[in-house]
């Protein structure tokens, strides 16, 4: 009896190690020669409150990230040119709360985070709470590349862009008056309710990201933020902080998210979709799904999330009623705004 009860022991372990094995190496087989994920960020985004140009607006600034990001890709180039390009296109855009498009503090200011990791080292670097720099994604890169250090802020920040030959300009370049006009509603009504409000900032989560994809098999993932609208005492959020906001493993996948930070801080996001992975044999769809729309959903926290694996298999799960996304690869390409896949 014991015999037989070790024999079919032995034949479940050799099972379980088999199947293991073989999804295993199904990851590693890729299945596309590159891939690009993108979003611009997550919220009560819906058809009804969209116009067409608007809409239209959306989609072309999308498809031009996009665009940035395959161009490199398809001539070989590597996954970190691909998503630093695709993010300084929707920086560079007065549309999303990132750069150009950053949101106000309830100083009046602009204080922009953003991060960057490469899937092949796990090397990582970011910024955060800086007020000068053209594109916060480059100096994330320089942090994580010509620095000892993962995260600089503020001054120091800056000082360290300046001293890398980065582009720096005045904070006037982010005050746009959209951005203004939302600030002064969220004051309005804050006075009125005799609260701070800044967490439902319009009930938006503008942050862009970017993961990519190179021929050679590598995972790159890049976040940028204007954080939220009317935060205070330079309050940071997810988007800087590596394993919150950004993540990537060639092992499992790279990983950008959008959505309340501190929620996303608090749950480790970006780093559980990797570890659902890597630990339960996930699929970077069923990770991704469950992070967003069963954990992070019953804890009360908004948002959505891009995320690519090493066979250029990609999610684009959120929770909220939209969200600006966007995938390529050799073969294909989707552009999304609205739930449902509208």
């Amino acid at each position: 009896m014991t015999k037989i009860i070790l024999l079919v022991g032995s034949i479940l372990l050799l099972s379980q190690c088999t199947q293991m094995s073989t999804q295993e190496e199904s990851r590693k087989t890729k299945t596309v020669e590159y891939a690009i994920v993108i979003h611009g960020g997550a919220g009560t985004i819906t058809k009804k409150n969209m116009t067409d140009e608007k809409e239209k607006a959306y989609t072309d600034a999308l498809n031009a990230s996009l665009d940035a990001g395959i161009e490199i890709l398809s001539k070989g180039g590597n996954a970190k040119d691909a998503v630093i390009e695709a993010i300084k296109l929707m920086e560079d855009s007065p549309l999303f709360n990132a750069g150009k498009g950053s949101v106000f503090t309830h100083n009046g200011e602009n204080e922009m985070d953003a991060s960057l990791m490469d899937g092949a080292t796990l090397n990582a670097g970011a910024v955060g709470g800086v007020k000068t720099i053209k594109n916060p994604i480059t100096a994330a890169e320089a942090v994580m590349t010509n620095s000892d250090h993962v995260m600089m802020v503020g001054e120091g920040a800056e000082n360290f862009a300046i001293s890398q030959g980065l582009d720096t300009i005045d904070p006037s370049y982010f005050k746009t008056e959209r951005r203004w006009k939302s600030l002064q509603r969220i004051i309005e009504k804050e006075k009125a309710l005799g609260a701070n409000i800044s967490a439902l900032a319009d009930s938006k989560y503008g942050t862009v990201g970017a993961v990519a994809l190179d021929k050679n098999g590598n995972i790159v993932a890049g976040t940028s933020t204007g954080g939220m609208t009317n935060k205070k005492f330079n309050r940071i959020g997810d988007s800087p902080i590596i394993g919150a906001g950004t993540y990537a493993n060639n092992k499992t996948c790279g990983v950008s998210c959008t959505g309340h930070g501190e929620y996303f801080i608090r749950y480790a996001v970006a780093h559980d979709v990797s570890a659902l992975m890597e630990y339960k044999n996930m699929s970077v769809e069923q990770a991704s799904e469950y992070v967003i729309n069963n954990k992070l959903k019953a804890a009360g926290g908004d948002g959505g999330l891009i995320a690519l694996d090493a066979n250029g298999n990609y999610s684009m799960p959120f929770n909220t009623a939209g969200m600006y996304r966007g995938y390529a690869n050799d073969k294909e390409r989707v552009i999304r705004i609205y739930e449902n896949k509208e």
